[in-house]
C-alpha cells in the first residue's frame, strides 16, 4: 500500500541515517530553525553507538571512547546538557607489546631516551627530525612518511599499533594526507612534526578551543547517553525509525523520497537531501544520478572488525593502570589490541573487577571474521592468558560483536572518491553526501562534519 504523507516545507532537509552524523546535523538544524525529517532504517537511533549494561558491567557496542579534538564536539555536549566523562589520568599510559611484554609508550623526553621500543639509531635520528626537508608526494603512505622522518622502529612499535587501534588498518596502505590530515599538515605547514607541534601549542586559543583539549571522553552513563540526550532534544515528529529510504527522485520543489516502513511505502518531500550512508547503499538510491558515478565511492574499502567485551568480577592479575594495550604486527598475535574501559572510566565493572574490550580482524587479518563465535572467543581467551601470563583467567562476561563494515580505509582510492563526491554535489544542487566516506572516522569528526554542513544548509 502506498500513502502520500507529507507536505513540502520550503528549506526543509531530509537526513538519511540516524547515527551520530545524522543526529548531530538534525540538532544543529533545529537550533537554526531549519525544518528537517530524519529517516533511520533500524528501529533505534544511534547507529553503531550503543551502551549495554549486564551483570554489573557497562560496555559499548561500537566506539568505546571519543576524543575532544574539535570545538563542535564541546559545543554539542554543552548544548544538549550531556555530562562528559573524561578519562582517568591514571589510565594515561598506552601499552605496546614487545617480545611478549607490555611496554609503556614514552610520554616524555627521558622516557623516550630510555624506552626499549625504539632503536638507538632511530632515537638519534629523531633529533634531526626538525631539520629534514618536507615531503613532496601528496600520495605518500603513512609508513613511508614515518620511516622517512623518524625511522623504521618508530613505524613498527608506535605508528603500526596506533593505526591498528584507530583504523584497524595498515600504514603501508593508508595515505597520510587523507588518513591523518593533521599530521600531514604539520609537515607541510611547518616543515616538521616537532616544530609544528611546538608552534601550534603557542598559538592563542579561544575559551572554546581550550576546552577542545584532545582529552579522551565518554558520556556519563556511556556513549548511549549521548545519543539519548541528542534525541530527547529533537522534534520527535521529525524522527522516523524503521524507515528505509528506497528511492529518491527530483521534483519541481526539490526531492521526493520513497520510504519503506514495514510492508508499506510512504512518500516524503524535502528541498534538500543529506545522506550519511556508505557508497554501496547510495549507488541505486538516486534515479537522476547515473550509478557509475558512484563507482569510486563504492570502491571504499572497510576493515572487518570483531569486538569482544570480556569482564571479570574479581581481577587479581596485572594492574591495569593504562588506557589499553596495542599489538604491533611484528609481534605476530591474533588480536589487534585490548582496551581497559573500567580503568578509563568509573562504573564499568563491579568493584574489584575488570572490563576489557578485545579487538580482532582488521585489514591485516580479515579471515578471522569468518570464524565462528566460539572459535573467536577461544582465540581471544588464549591471547589474554598469554598477554597477562595467567592460564587461569576465566571471564564472567564474554560478549562478541561483529562489524563487517567497521572502519573505512583512507587509502589510495581516497582522491578519486572525494573527487566523485564533489562532482555529484556540484552537478546536483541540494544533494549532500556525508558520513565517514569523507572528513575522518572519529566521533569528533562526525560532529564537526555535521555542524559544518548545518552552516552550509543555513545559507
Amino acid at each position: 500500500m502506498t500513502v502520500q504523507t507529507s507536505n513540502f516545507q520550503p528549506g526543509s532537509v531530509a537526513i538519511i541515517g540516524g547515527g551520530l552524523t545524522g543526529l548531530s546535523l538534525a540538532f544543529r538544524l533545529q537550533q537554526k530553525g531549519i525544518p528537517f525529517l530524519l529517516f533511520e532504517k533500524d528501529d533505534r537511533l544511534g547507529g553503531v553507538i550503543n551502551t549495554i549494561r549486564k551483570a554489573g558491567f557497562q560496555y559499548e557496542e561500537g566506539p568505546n571512547t571519543g576524543v575532544l579534538s574539535t570545538t563542535e564536539t564541546v559545543e554539542l555536549f554543552e548544548d544538549i546538557g550531556c555530562p562528559t566523562e573524561i578519562a582517568n589520568p591514571a589510565a594515561a599510559n598506552r601499552w605496546i607489546l614487545k617480545k611478549g611484554e607490555w611496554v609503556a609508550l614514552p610520554a616524555g623526553f627521558w622516557a623516550g631516551v630510555t624506552t626499549p621500543l625504539f632503536s638507538f639509531k632511530d632515537k638519534l635520528r629523531l633529533l634531526g627530525e626538525p631539520f629534514r626537508k618536507k615531503g613532496r608526494n601528496p600520495k605518500e603512505t603513512l609508513a613511508e612518511l614515518v620511516v622517512r622522518r623518524m625511522g623504521k622502529s618508530f613505524l613498527d612499535y608506535a605508528v603500526d599499533p596506533f593505526i591498528s587501534g584507530i583504523y584497524a588498518g595498515d600504514p603501508n596502505q593508508l595515505i597520510t594526507k587523507y588518513a591523518l590530515p593533521k599530521l600531514y599538515q604539520l609537515e607541510q605547514g611547518y616543515g616538521s612534526f616537532i616544530k609544528g607541534a611546538i608552534k601550534k601549542s603557542k598559538l592563542p586559543k579561544t575559551a572554546l578551543e581550550k576546552k577542545a583539549n584532545k582529552a579522551v571522553f565518554s558520556a556519563k552513563g556511556g556513549l548511549g547517553s549521548l545519543i539519548e540526550s541528542i534525541t530527547s532534544k529533537l522534534d520527535q515528529e521529525a524522527l522516523y525509525t524503521g524507515s528505509e529510504v528506497r528511492h529518491i527522485s527530483k521534483t519541481s520543489n526539490g526531492f521526493s523520497l520513497k520510504i519503506k516502513q514495514g510492508d508499506r511505502y510512504k512518500f516524503f518531500e524535502a528541498e534538500r537531501v543529506v545522506t550519511s550512508s556508505g557508497g554501496s547503499y547510495l549507488k541505486n538510491l538516486f534515479d537522476f544520478i547515473q550509478p557509475q558515478l558512484f563507482t569510486d565511492i563504492v570502491n571504499l574499502r572497510y576493515a572487518k572488525v570483531i569486538q569482544i567485551a570480556v569482564g571479570f568480577n574479581h581481577w587479581k592479575g596485572t594492574k591495569l593502570n593504562a588506557f589499553g594495550g596495542l599489538i604491533p604486527e611484528k609481534e605476530n598475535r591474533d588480536i589487534l589490541g585490548v582496551l581497559f574501559p573500567a580503568s578509563i572510566f568509573p562504573g564499568r565493572a563491579p568493584e574489584g573487577g575488570a572490563l576489557m574490550s578485545v579487538f580482532m580482524g582488521g585489514i591485516k587479518k580479515p579471515d578471522l571474521y569468518d570464524k565462528t563465535d566460539e572459535e573467536l572467543k577461544a582465540i581471544a581467551l588464549k591471547a589474554l592468558r598469554e598477554l597477562f601470563h595467567d592460564e587461569t583467567l576465566s571471564p564472567d562476561l564474554f560478549e562478541l560483536f561483529r562489524y563487517q563494515q567497521a572502519i573505512p580505509q583512507y587509502d589510495s582510492s581516497s582522491e578519486a572518491r572525494l573527487a566523485a563526491i564533489s562532482a555529484i554535489e556540484e552537478n546536483h544542487p541540494g544533494v549532500f553526501l556525508a558520513g565517514n566516506i569523507r572528513d575522518g572516522i572519529g566521533m569528533a569528526d562526525r560532529i564537526k562534519q555535521a555542524y559544518h554542513l548545518a552552516e552550509i544548509l543555513s545559507k
